[in-house]
């Protein structure tokens, strides 16, 4: 009888599950992401970086299906490699979460909206082209896609490790790409070349401090 009435009072002490935590959120279905990046790309307005907001909203902050660090290393890669950026995100991403199938129907659920829009336009186009609401529409857009590209950018930096004795290194990256035009590939390799190196060389200096004191 006591043992009973433990379990009981163990089953009532149980905490409940908070709205909203890992737990309550469904599991990602090929389904899920093609109709999730269908969503985004239909809003995706003025290139790949502006998908970058909704991605992160949705997939990092909302559902939760890859961690930040993840994605953060996911846009640092895909900017590296041939191929329009937003797709090669959605491939990455759904890879990451579903496998081979996930990574084709977030890719394509990416570049469908683009392709009904494009034909939507070149059907209207000649009607569309000159009226005054349409361009209206798009003045009033594009000082959105600043923001959708520029609110990313600004979280990946408190993300990404940037303290006071690195930060020079994203304004040299910056100025690179931005001022001088070097590719992102070299930039990335470089980087990624010169953290390989200062790791070694943490871990040399490691050894040697370790020696040192076991010898004192």
């Amino acid at each position: 009888m006591n043992a009973a009435l433990s379990e009981k009072s163990a089953k009532v002490s149980k905490p409940a599950k908070a709205p909203g935590t890992a737990a309550s959120i469904p599991a990602p279905t090929d389904l899920s992401l093609f109709t999730t990046f269908f969503k985004i790309g239909l809003f995706t307005i003025g290139g790949g970086y502006a998908m970058l907001a909704l991605v992160k909203k949705i997939i990092v902050e909302d559902r939760r299906w890859i961690a930040e660090d993840e994605f953060v290393e996911t846009i640092a890669v895909m900017q590296s490699l041939p191929g329009i950026f937003a797709v090669n995100t959605a491939l990455s991403v759904g890879v990451r979460i579903k496998g081979r199938w996930g990574s084709v129907m977030a890719g394509f659920g990416a570049i469908l909206p683009s392709i009904l829009i494009v034909l939507a336009l070149s059907i209207f186009a000649r009607t569309a082209k000159d009226n005054p609401v349409v361009e209206s529409c798009f003045k009033g857009i594009r000082p959105c896609v600043v923001a959708l590209i520029l609110s990313p950018a600004l979280q990946m930096v408190r993300k990404s490790g940037v303290t006071k004795y690195n930060f020079y290194i994203p304004i040299i990256a910056a100025v690179l790409v931005c001022a001088l035009g070097v590719s992102p590939v070299y930039v990335i390799l470089a980087a990624g070349i010169g953290g390989a190196l200062y790791g070694i060389h943490k871990q040399n200096q490691s050894k040697v401090k370790g020696g040192l004191h076991g010898i004192s």
